[in-house]
């Protein structure tokens, strides 16, 4: 363990010692977390036909976890500033585990959605807090390093949910999938548990009410910047993402889990960031990355819309995933530091305007494809990613100049 110090606009600020083995479980949790959420995506076609549906009615199970997880932000963040975070997500972690119970137990597709919102609402508290649990011990300076290796552990667990839900579901039917989830989630929320437990734990002050720690948040105009940025990244990313194997396996007749071992590349690309990280950061600084993101997204949707055979999948998903991260990982940077005296609350809002965009995405999307094509779906977060990157990296520079300034 080691003590950080932290500078810059805060002034001189000595972090807590970083515990290694408390940033590790709370990375399996993570890890876990992430997996849960990208289950679905390879197992739709399966859904469809246990359920006896179209393939947007059985996104809903992929769109009611992405929504309680936002919502369910609001009230994470809070809990986690005042009772401690990594105790918070222990809790959590275990929480997952009834939810992911209830979903192999399915008899329907409602009870499946339902069951996905149980699970969304309990793993909200993971990931975001875990971020801010980083942000209150390494110095901002430090701090998006130590991020993209959180990234890698929730990169490799969505490689693995999208991968192994498909292949789960081929090889021993859906159901198993979320077994499996459940005794990941209860090792993992166990450990954890116990681990804090033995620790010291220091409340912070009360800050007030949810709604004005929200409101402080909101406050501040960069913040509310960041929030909107993050919510159209969140709408044109995932929910493309999340149709892939299945555009694969209707356009291109691949079995879901080559598919899904195909939209794996993404969090490979991720993978790939998250090593270069530091090499990148020194290259081409936060506003570089987060153009240079947008730029390979755009790339990589506008060849899956439009490629002739799957193989050419294959580079555009490892491309997007390089791509994702770099721009989510410059905007995770940022909202550590929106507001450092409720990091908690700041950073569980960033997550729910996040996956507020998934889900609103992911309902528009499902409409788009019912109705017309999976490809105009990947063509507008295409065209809309480069955008959105671009402007991004506009305002950080502008920012910068701002804080270089005063």
């Amino acid at each position: 363990m080691r003590t950080v110090v932290a500078g810059g606009a805060e002034g001189a600020v000595t972090h807590p010692p970083i515990d290694s083995r408390t940033l590790g479980l709370l990375s399996l949790c993570a890890f876990a977390s992430m997996a849960s959420m990208r289950i679905c995506d390879a197992m739709l076609p399966s859904l469809a036909r246990e359920f006896s549906t179209t393939t947007g009615q059985a996104a809903r199970a992929i769109s009611a976890f992405a929504l309680s997880y936002g919502v369910l932000q609001l009230f994470y963040g809070p809990l986690g500033d005042r009772h401690g975070k990594a105790r918070v997500v222990g809790f959590a972690t275990l929480a997952c585990t009834v939810g992911c119970v209830a979903a192999a137990l399915s008899p329907n597709l409602d009870w499946l959605v339902g069951s996905r919102g149980l699970t969304g609402m309990a793993a909200a508290g993971i990931i975001p807090l875990t971020m801010a649990w980083i942000g209150d011990s390494v110095a901002y300076e430090l701090r998006q390093e130590v991020l993209a290796r959180l990234l890698g552990a929730t990169v490799l667990g969505m490689v693995c949910g999208q991968w192994f839900g498909g292949l789960l579901s081929e090889l021993f039917g859906w159901r198993s999938a979320f077994a499996v989830l459940a005794l990941i989630f209860l090792v993992s929320g166990t450990m954890l548990t116990r681990k804090v437990s033995a620790l010291a734990h220091f409340r912070t002050a009360d800050a007030g009410s949810i709604g004005r720690r929200v409101l402080d948040v909101l406050s501040k105009p960069w913040a509310r910047m960041v929030l909107v940025i993050t919510c159209i990244e969140g709408a044109l990313a995932f929910s493309a993402l999340a149709f892939i194997p299945s555009h694969l396996h209707a356009t291109f007749h691949l079995t879901m889990p080559a598919a899904g071992a195909v939209v794996a590349l993404y969090g490979v690309g991720g993978l790939l960031y998250s090593r270069c990280a530091r090499a990148l950061l020194r290259r081409f600084g936060e506003a570089g990355l987060a153009r240079l993101g947008g730029a390979c997204m755009g790339l990589a949707f506008a060849t899956v819309a439009f490629a002739p055979s799957w193989p050419w999948a294959l580079p555009a998903c490892l491309v997007g995933g390089f791509g994702f991260y770099a721009l989510h990982n410059t905007l995770q940077t940022n909202a550590t530091q929106m507001a450092p005296a409720a990091r908690g609350t700041a950073v569980s809002l960033f997550a729910c305007v996040l996956f507020l965009g998934q889900s609103l995405g992911i309902l528009y999307a499902a409409w788009v494809i019912d109705r017309f094509s999976s490809s105009m779906v990947f063509a507008s977060s295409a065209l809309g990613l480069p955008l959105l990157g671009g402007a991004f990296a506009f305002l950080v520079r502008g920012r910068h100049r701002l804080l270089k300034a005063a």
